[in-house]
C-alpha cells in the first residue's frame, strides 16, 4: 500500500492575482474585458469535458456575492501546457438563466495536445480568477496509448471522495469517464442517512431533489468537494448519467422513486428540470438543435486506437421497469416459481429496449464506421452490467451457519431466490436480453471488438462477453463506487462471495464486492487492460490505496482473447 498525499492541482482556490492574460485585450476582437461592478467568487472549481481532436468543453460557475440575476461578464483563457503562452482569450456572459454556469466549446485546438485554462471576472478591485485546470484534446490519428479512468456512484452521504483524489494525483489520463450516479437525489432521511449523520455530511437541500432549484442546489453542493474539484481540474471528463441524476430506477415514462401522489408532480416535468440542471452544471456538449435534450449519447475518437460511445440508457428509450421485489415480494414460497416464469416471459419480450430504436441504430452505424476505419477497440461508456449474471445457489454453496448469519433482508431474499437459477438484476442488461442480443448482433456484423465500461453496482467486475451463439463479442470492466456501498457491505461472514459468483457464471472472470475505488483502462492497438485500485476507507480523508488486480485482453485476428489476470 502507498500513502496518498494531496496536491493542489494548479491551485484549488481562486484569487485576485495572476491573470494578466485574461485582463489583456480579447484575442478575438481586441476589446477589453467588461468591468463588473459587483463581487464574485469561483466556489465550484473548473472542469473540462467532451474532448475532440480540435475542441473541448470548458466549464465553471460564478457565484455572485449579492442576490442578482446578472448578466456577469466572464473571460476565459486557454494556455499552452507551459502555462505561459496564451492560445485564446475571449469574453462571454452568464446569468441566473443558467444558474451562473459558464460552458464554452473551445474550438481551433491542436489534436492530442495538453492545454491549461482558467476563467476570470474583471472587477473594480482587479480580476477575480478561477482555479486553473488541465485538459487535453484527442488524437486525430495514430496508435498512441489511450488511458481512461472509469468511475461511478459518488454519494455524498456515504463518505469522502477519496477515489477522485487518487485520480487528481495522476498526469497520464486522457479522460475520466463518469458512468453515472454523479450525485444522488435523496434527502437527508434517505439512502445513506445513518452514515451521513455520523460523518456530518448531509445532503443539501435536505429534501429529495424534485424541482429545478433542488437539482441545481445538489449539483452545487457536490462541486464544493475539494477532491471532486481536483479531479475535474486534472483531465477532461466524458460523462453520462444513470438514474440518480434524475431519480432511482428511472426509465422513459417513469421511475421507481417518482411519486406524484406525494406531491412530486408530473414525471416529464421532473425529468426535464433534472436534464436542464445537468446540462448547466456538467462539462458536456449540449445536444444539437432539434434533438431531445436528454439525447446525450455521443461519440469520441481517440486516434486509431479507440472509439468511445457514451450511451444514454435511462430517459430516451428504456422500457418500463420490471422488478423482482414487485413481482414476487410477499408471495408464498410455493407461488414464487410460477410468478418468476411469468416475469421472465415479460423480460424476454423482444420489444423491450434499453437504448430505444433511434439510439440502437446510431450505435450500430457507429460500430460499423469505427471498425471499418480500422479502429482497434469500440468502447461503450455504459451504465449497467452487460454480462449474463446469475447469483450462485446460496442454499448449496453456503453453510447453515453462514445462512443464519445473514441479517439483512435483501440478502435473505437473495438466498431463497438464488435457487431458481434466474438473473437477479433486472435493472441491468439482464432485464433487456433481446436488446443485448441486438447489440451483439450489430457488433458482430460490424466486426467490432467491444470494451464495455460499466458502473452502477458499486462493485468490481471483469467479464468476457459472449453472445447467444457462444461467440466472444468483447470484454467488460465494471468499476467500484466512489463511495456507495456494494454487495459486500451487506453480507456477513462470506469472504469468498466474489469467487462464488465467478464459479456460477461463465462470463464472469472476476467479481470483487468489497470496497470503493477507481478503475484505469489502458488501450493500445493490440491490448486493453484494466487496473483496479481500492481506497482503504471513505469515512475519513486519510486513506491508503492498494492495487486490486489487472486484467487484459488482446486482439486476436478479427476478434479478441478472453480476459487473463496479469496481477
Amino acid at each position: 500500500m502507498a500513502k496518498i498525499t494531496r496536491r493542489k492541482l494548479f491551485g484549488l482556490v481562486g484569487g485576485t492575482a495572476g491573470l494578466a492574460a485574461c485582463a489583456a485585450p480579447d484575442a478575438r476582437d481586441g476589446a477589453k474585458p467588461e468591468l463588473y461592478s459587483g463581487s464574485v467568487s469561483f466556489n465550484h472549481g473548473v472542469a473540462s469535458g467532451d474532448p475532440l481532436s480540435d475542441r473541448v468543453i470548458l466549464w465553471t460557475r460564478v457565484t455572485p456575492a449579492a442576490d442578482e440575476s446578472g448578466p456577469i461578464p466572464v473571460t476565459w483563457t486557454i494556455y499552452a501546457e507551459d502555462g505561459e503562452r496564451v492560445i485564446d482569450a475571449r469574453s462571454v456572459q452568464t446569468s441566473a438563466a443558467t444558474d451562473f454556469c459558464v460552458k464554452i466549446d473551445a474550438e481551433g485546438l491542436e489534436p492530442g495536445t495538453v492545454y491549461l485554462y482558467e476563467f476570470a471576472v474583471n472587477t473594480p478591485s482587479g480580476p477575480i480568477t478561477s482555479p486553473r485546470g488541465r485538459t487535453k484534446t484527442t488524437s486525430a490519428s495514430g496508435g498512441a496509448p489511450v488511458v481512461l479512468a472509469a468511475v461511478s456512484c459518488s454519494n455524498w452521504h456515504f463518505g469522502y471522495f477519496n477515489g477522485y483524489a487518487v485520480l487528481a494525483e495522476r498526469n497520464d489520463l486522457d479522460a475520466i469517464v463518469h458512468l453515472g450516479d454523479y450525485f444522488y437525489e435523496y434527502g437527508i432521511d434517505g439512502y445513506g442517512a445513518e452514515t451521513a449523520q455520523k460523518l456530518g455530511r448531509l445532503h443539501d437541500p435536505i429534501t429529495e431533489t424534485v424541482t429545478l432549484a433542488d437539482y441545481r442546489m445538489r449539483h452545487a453542493q457536490y462541486k464544493t468537494d475539494p477532491d471532486l474539484q481536483a479531479a475535474h481540474a486534472a483531465a477532461p471528463w466524458i460523462c453520462t448519467w444513470d438514474d440518480h441524476e434524475s431519480t432511482n430506477n428511472s426509465y422513459r415514462t417513469g421511475a421507481q422513486n417518482h411519486n406524484p401522489e406525494e406531491g412530486e408532480g408530473d414525471w416529464s416535468d421532473r425529468k426535464q428540470v433534472a436534464v436542464q440542471a445537468y446540462l448547466e452544471w456538467m462539462p458536456v456538449r449540449d445536444p444539437q438543435r432539434g434533438e431531445f435534450r436528454e439525447s446525450i449519447y455521443r461519440t469520441f475518437q481517440f486516434g486509431d486506437v479507440a472509439t468511445v460511445f457514451a450511451l444514454e440508457s435511462r430517459l430516451t428509450g428504456r422500457s418500463d421497469e420490471i422488478s423482482w421485489f414487485t413481482e414476487i415480494g410477499g408471495l408464498e414460497p410455493a407461488q414464487v416459481p410460477m410468478a418468476a416464469m411469468r416475469t421472465m416471459a415479460r423480460v424476454t419480450d423482444p420489444t423491450r429496449t434499453l437504448l430505444g430504436d433511434v439510439q440502437e441504430e446510431w450505435l450500430a452505424e457507429g460500430l460499423k464506421d469505427s471498425a471499418s476505419n480500422g479502429v482497434a477497440w469500440q468502447v461503450l461508456a455504459n451504465q449497467v452490467v452487460m454480462a449474463r449474471v446469475r447469483p450462485p445457489n446460496f442454499r448449496q454453496t453456503l453453510s447453515d451457519e453462514q445462512i443464519a448469519a445473514q441479517d439483512v433482508g435483501y440478502i435473505q431474499q437473495l438466498i431463497e431466490f438464488s435457487q431458481l437459477g434466474m438473473p437477479w438484476n433486472l435493472d441491468a442488461w439482464d432485464g433487456f436480453p433481446a436488446a443485448r442480443d441486438r447489440l451483439y448482433s450489430d457488433a458482430k456484423d460490424a466486426g467490432a471488438r467491444l470494451v464495455t465500461l460499466t458502473g452502477d453496482t458499486h462493485t468490481a467486475w471483469a467479464n468476457t462477453l459472449v453472445d447467444k451463439d457462444g461467440e466472444r463479442r468483447g470484454v467488460e470492466f465494471g468499476c467500484t463506487s466512489i463511495t456507495s456501498p456494494g454487495f459486500g457491505a451487506y453480507v456477513r461472514d462470506i469472504p469468498d462471495v466474489g469467487s462464488l459468483f465467478v464459479e456460477a457464471n461463465p462470463e464472469v472472470d472476476h467479481y470483487d464486492p468489497f470496497g470503493s475505488g477507481v478503475t484505469v483502462v489502458t488501450l493500445t492497438p493490440d491490448t486493453v487492460s484494466a487496473e483496479y485500485h481500492k481506497v482503504s476507507t471513505v469515512e475519513t480523508r486519510e486513506y491508503q490505496v492498494a492495487d486490486a488486480g489487472v486484467f487484459e485482453s488482446r486482439r486476436d485476428g478479427d476478434g479478441l482473447t478472453a480476459l487473463t489476470r496479469k496481477i
